[in-house]
């Protein structure tokens, strides 16, 4: 449906640079994803010399976990939004659904959880893992993820913060299980009700959004240009996850393996 919309001037190259926000961005975030899809296959099957796989692409043991990262995504967001709405430093002045952008959001966001997700959890925490204790690699992954995001428009020490406690909460559930569905679906779901469904700037990137937003007061608290994520709203909420998760994966893996 959205192909046959497309006229023959109006190519999908187009549209990227031309029609959607920050659309230099956006055809970047393509070509990047594609490179690293190549540069992780060629890395996982001729210098580690293991497939594919083994980053943590196979169906997950526990079918759980990969629906515990959907829905919490959209859950942290309300939250965080609700607590913004409430203390009068957000709101919606419109909506409005253009099905083109909307899908092409959807796109976007997906193939950026499963870029990022294949390289800073998959294979580098994966390897970091194979000579570290897990916390410490855990640790060193979310940095790493936290400054390759540092170029991003808009950034702040308190969204770098954020950053690297999204790497941890990324994270979380692959020291454990190895598996990287949690981790995909959690980022997708978070980045898509972020920017296209509540309006907010995904890491400092315009996204058109369903709803149309204002935020008003300190940006420490709102997250101001970069987004949600630059909030001290989203510190409280990635750690409060954080610790609750690591107390459920400590207590049903311990269990699970002993």
């Amino acid at each position: 449906m959205i192909i046959s919309e497309i006229k023959p001037d109006n190519s999908p190259v187009t549209f990227i640079i031309k029609d959607f926000p920050d659309g230099i961005i956006s055809l970047g975030i393509i070509i990047t994803f594609l490179v690293s899809l190549i540069a992780v296959f060629v890395f996982r099957k001729f210098l580690d010399r293991k497939s594919v796989g083994s980053l943590g692409l196979r169906l997950p043991p526990y079918p759980y976990d990969p629906a515990t990262g959907f829905f919490l995504g959209p859950f942290l967001l309300g939250i965080g939004a609700t607590i913004l709405y409430l203390n009068h430093n957000l709101e919606w002045i419109d909506f409005s659904i253009d099905s083109r952008e909307l899908v092409f959001s959807l796109g976007l966001m997906l193939i950026v959880a499963i870029g990022e997700e294949l390289v800073f959890r998959g294979y580098l925490l994966n390897n970091l893992m194979e000579s570290l204790n897990k916390y410490i690699a855990l640790v060193i992954s979310a940095a790493v993820f936290a400054l390759v995001h540092g170029t991003n428009p808009d950034i702040t020490d308190l969204a770098t913060l954020n950053l690297f406690l999204g790497g941890c909460l990324l994270g979380i559930n692959y020291i454990y299980t190895r598996n990287l569905w949690f981790a995909i679906l959690f980022h997708f779901t978070w980045n898509f009700f972020q920017g296209p469904v509540y309006g907010f700037k995904v890491s400092g990137l315009h996204l058109p959004g369903i709803l149309q937003q204002e935020l008003h007061g300190n940006p420490i608290f709102t997250g101001g240009a970069f987004g949600f994520e630059g909030s001290v709203v989203a510190t409280v909420l990635c750690c409060s996850c954080l610790f609750l998760l690591f107390l459920a994966y400590e207590k049903k893996y311990t269990t699970i393996t002993t």
